[in-house]
């Protein structure tokens, strides 16, 4: 897959591969690698961190780790007036392709781009033995975010949780002692029970 064509991704995941850029330039850096593609994912609020916190990530160490692993890379000194396509980010676009269609997606999003990283010899395999990852334990966990959808247009990351965004766990907010008591309720309690017991 080559990054100049926005209609194969997500907008979330077009928006990190065109910011991409960006940070190689910050850090001085004329190669684009796998590691600045993870750093502009840390960087952008929502799926990417809601994926490293189902998996028990901190994403704080994980930012410092892939920051710390930048600043290890060789740098130059003055302006850098042309970026190159490292050869380790070239390989993670070309994977995340695969794993599209392993998902019978139509569109490359966030979670093909992390499930990538398994195989990145550059940056990938270390982050994931540092954390404690593996591919297998990142499928299960966008299993459990996803459910059962595929992406069939660009802004599916919005769709994914929807029960946890707009919902609230009354069952858990129960358990944490956190509901106030009910008291001479029971004939609406009944009721509730039993609308919420109807087949249709």
């Amino acid at each position: 897959m080559q990054p100049n064509n926005p209609n194969q991704s997500t907008e979330k995941a077009w928006e990190v591969i065109n910011h991409t850029p960006d940070i190689a330039k910050q850090n001085q850096q004329q190669q684009i690698e796998s590691e600045h593609l993870m750093k502009a994912m840390l960087e952008q609020e929502g799926l990417t961190s809601a994926i490293f916190a189902k998996a028990d990530v901190n994403t704080r160490r994980l930012y410092d780790y892939t920051g710390n692993f930048i600043n290890q890379q060789p740098r130059l000194s003055g302006s850098i007036n042309s970026l190159y396509l490292g050869r380790s980010l070239d390989q993670l676009l070309d994977r995340s392709e695969v794993c599209r269609k392993e998902f019978r997606d139509e569109y490359i999003s966030i979670e093909h781009l992390l499930l990538s990283y398994a195989e990145d010899n550059r940056f990938g395999k270390s982050l994931f033995r540092e954390f404690g990852l593996t591919e297998t334990k990142l499928k299960n966990v966008l299993k459990q975010i996803r459910g059962k959808q595929i992406v069939t247009d660009q802004n599916p990351e919005g769709k994914y949780q929807s029960l946890e965004k707009y919902g609230r766990d009354l069952t858990e907010a129960a358990r944490q002692g956190t509901l106030d008591p009910v008291i001479g309720r029971d004939d609406e309690i009944r009721r509730t029970i039993q609308i919420l017991s109807r087949r249709t």
